[in-house]
């Protein structure tokens, strides 16, 4: 009975993906009949559109990610091997906790707290490439969204190597601690080489994260447009998929909703593909294991 109601469960999981797939397929195919300027959103193509969308989202996820490896890493090496037990549990509830917080708190969390504060530091990056501005007073740009999102993924990223961490064989600890080692050359001689398929598979699942957050990167951005910029700090830099969506989708009508649906289907393939390769990489690692 239970292998019956696991298969079925399985298979209704295989059939909603196929069926959002197949929704976003029928309704983003009348995009490509779309004429250029308005039912664009003022661009000349549909690649025109969607590719500078395409960068926007990979470059916010890949900054929160950068962000986000220190310090998972740093968070679950001292859950799983240096805080004391009755500290590194709390800890490790608290961590887990930042999943349950909705979205739109963040958002307003980002808006409220976290803009105004990094505005300065921004102003002060100015000549740096990728940081030209100019800079917003409210400080609401794609790098203070790329740090929400941090905010977001780290939870399940920490989640993640924290097991990772934690099933490294006893016994290679105790033999590197026999031999002298120190805890961190234990960690960095036995944790970590063991858990390292383990921690690209959990932050290729926190960019899976990353890529599809919606309202907390729309609230932070605003009604941005698509521009294909790298620069990560002026007013008017580049948007991502999912917050573009959000913020036009309501007053679209017409082959300007396929335009929108179609722009869901480029970011439902590329997080499909991320998450993939993220399971594929923990596959391999426990098999090498």
């Amino acid at each position: 009975m239970f292998r019956r109601i696991a298969l079925t469960g399985a298979l209704l999981v295989i059939a909603f993906l196929a069926g959002v797939a197949v929704f976003l397929t029928a309704k983003g195919v009348p995009a490509f009949g779309a004429e250029a300027g308005e039912q664009l959103y003022g661009k000349d193509s549909l690649v025109g559109l969607v590719g500078p969308l395409l960068f926007g989202t990979v470059l916010a996820s890949v900054i929160a990610m950068v962000v986000v490896a220190p310090l998972a890493i740093g968070l679950a090496l001292v859950i799983s091997h240096y805080a004391p037990r009755r500290l590194a549990r709390p800890v490790g509830f608290l961590v887990d906790l930042l999943a349950a917080v909705p979205s739109v708190i963040v958002g307003l969390w980002g808006i409220e707290v976290l803009a105004p504060r990094v505005a300065p530091l921004l102003e002060s990056l100015d000549r740096l490439p990728f940081l030209e501005g100019p800079v917003p007073s409210s400080g609401r740009t794609l790098l203070t969204a790329a740090l929400v999102l941090a905010l977001m993924a780290l939870p399940i990223v920490t989640a993640i190597m924290r097991e990772v961490f934690a099933q490294t064989p006893r016994a290679h600890e105790e033999a590197a601690l026999a031999l002298g080692a120190t805890r961190w050359e234990m960690v960095r001689m036995a944790v970590l080489p063991y858990g390292r398929s383990g921690i690209v598979a959990a932050l290729m699942l926190g960019l899976g994260r990353a890529l599809g957050e919606t309202m907390a990167v729309a609230m932070v951005l605003g009604a941005t447009g698509a521009k294909l910029s790298a620069d990560l700090i002026a007013a008017d830099g580049a948007n991502t998929i999912a917050a573009f969506i959000a913020n036009n989708y309501a007053n679209a009508s017409g082959v300007k909703t396929n335009v929108l649906v179609f722009a869901g289907l480029a970011l439902f393939v590329l997080t499909f593909a991320v998450n993939y390769l993220g399971r594929w990489v923990a596959s391999r690692g426990r098999v090498a294991v």
